[in-house]
């Protein structure tokens, strides 16, 4: 059997009635920069967070530069972001021209450790960025509470984490403004590059919206220097069509989630931790094993595809070559990318091909082989 990490043919085909037909209005519309798809997308967005204004952009990365450059924050600010997580979070920071500051993970949750945030904040701290990593939102309301404290702004990364719950609300309505991205492989997916803000903030809302379009709210009136960062009219249509799927879809990744916990718990592998106030909606579903690279080799020798995110942290990035001499304070975050290995997951993903890698898995892992197929039929 074949099982690709990951699948992007399969939720086309499904909405391909759909989307075919928000594809053909917008050519058949001649608009294709800053119209009406753009604007209910954001209208749309906007509710489904539970925020009030949301304002799309290129991509993930552009939603949190774009928010930094919105606060002022640059040369001789100090952004604290998580050790682990992708690059783009630090990026973002650096683009801003500030410094970005690591902190250690939870080992539970992999997301940035509360109790270690204060540590890091100094003089020259502006912000906090706390990722909601694989999909799984960040405990927020501590955080909340360090950066009230420290008068500190708190921009959700939810790349990862479209329609997750904390406490019972929506990531990208927990901390003063959030980033999304909407690149194909994320739970809510363009056919291309795409990102947005979400915020309650009416000034930063549309300072970002200037930025996005070069400093500009008028046509040829440039209020500042901004830039080209703006989602286009094809994929705004496209995401429209997606985001009515969206709470299905997740519902589709949560059922699969739990087949992998109770079918791979007591083995010896480490599974995924969720916190009692956390709803996941598993972006990705993530294991940890000090033998990742020998079953990596095995499931894929079986024709099942997994991938590692991330197998070297930020600050062990040649990008970040000045956090060489102090890589080694972060050992949580060195012993996490190490372990880490993320097995398929995704709406489309079936019955029989969950009950293949798990199978294939235990083989890889010496535990005996059980039929898996009755215990789960009928949860899709």
């Amino acid at each position: 059997m074949d099982i690709p990490f990951l699948n992007l043919k399969s939720p086309y085909s499904e909405l391909k009635q759909e989307i075919d037909q928000a594809m053909h209005d917008v050519l058949s519309s001649g608009w294709y920069i800053l119209g009406n798809k753009v604007n209910t997308f954001e209208e749309e967005f906007a509710a489904y967070c539970g925020t009030k204004y949301c304002v799309g952009v290129s991509n993930g990365l552009d939603a949190l530069h774009l928010v930094l450059r919105a606060w002022d924050i640059g040369q001789g600010d100090e952004v604290i972001v998580p050790a682990h997580t992708y690059i783009a979070t630090w990026l973002a920071v650096s683009y801003a021209g500030a410094t970005p500051v690591p902190v250690e993970p939870n080992e539970r949750t992999y997301n940035i450790d509360p109790g270690r945030i204060e540590d890091a904040i100094t003089p020259r701290t502006r912000a906090i960025i706390p990722v909601h990593l694989y999909g799984q939102p960040a405990d927020m309301d501590a955080i909340n509470v360090i950066a009230q404290k420290h008068g500190l702004k708190v921009l959700e990364d939810a790349a990862q984490a479209h329609g997750a719950l904390y406490k019972g609300r929506r990531t990208g309505s927990l901390g003063d403004a959030a980033g999304f991205s909407f690149y194909p492989a994320k739970n809510l997916g363009a056919l291309g590059d795409g990102g947005a803000i979400t915020t309650n903030d009416e000034k930063l809302a549309k300072r970002v919206k200037a930025l996005s379009n070069y400093g500009s709210e008028k046509k040829y009136c440039h209020l500042e220097k901004g830039f080209n960062c703006r989602l286009d009219e094809m994929q705004a249509a496209i995401l429209r069509v997606k985001l009515k799927y969206l709470n299905e879809w997740n519902e589709r990744r949560k059922t699969l989630a739990e087949i992998y916990r109770r079918e791979l718990a007591n083995t010896d592998i480490i599974l995924p931790f969720v916190p009692k106030w956390a709803v996941p909606i598993w972006h990705l579903f993530v294991i940890r094993t000090n033998r990742r690279d020998e079953i990596q080799q095995n499931l894929a020798n079986n024709g099942i595809g997994t991938l590692i995110h991330y197998p070297a942290p930020p600050f062990k990035q040649e990008a970040y070559s000045e956090f060489a001499d102090v890589a080694e304070r972060f050992p949580i975050a060195l012993s996490i990318s190490n372990q880490v290995l993320s097995l398929p997951i995704g709406p489309h993903l079936t019955l029989e091909q969950i009950g293949y890698v798990i199978g294939k898995l235990r083989e890889a892992l010496d535990t005996p082989k059980v039929d898996i197929s009755p215990s789960i039929e009928g949860t899709l």
